[in-house]
């Protein structure tokens, strides 16, 4: 009769788990909007940000190039 009696425990142990849990996500459910969102992801290039990247990318592939020419 002791495994009757185990399985009664583990059931309430599973009841006490239950309400807990349904506790914790109540608690999640009412603090999680009064948080911001925060943005992801990349951060926006400017136009002159942009002009640098394309004149610094334009000269590292002129380099590149230049170099398989003296390469063939």
């Amino acid at each position: 009769m002791d495994l009757l009696r185990a399985i009664k425990e583990l059931e309430q142990e599973r009841q006490r788990l239950d309400t807990a849990i349904a506790r914790l996500e109540e608690m999640l459910r009412e603090t999680k909007p009064s948080q911001p969102a925060k943005r992801r992801g990349r951060k926006r290039m400017s136009s002159v940000e942009r002009r640098v990247v394309a004149q610094r990318m334009r000269e590292y592939w002129a380099r590149k190039r230049a170099g398989q020419q003296d390469d063939s």
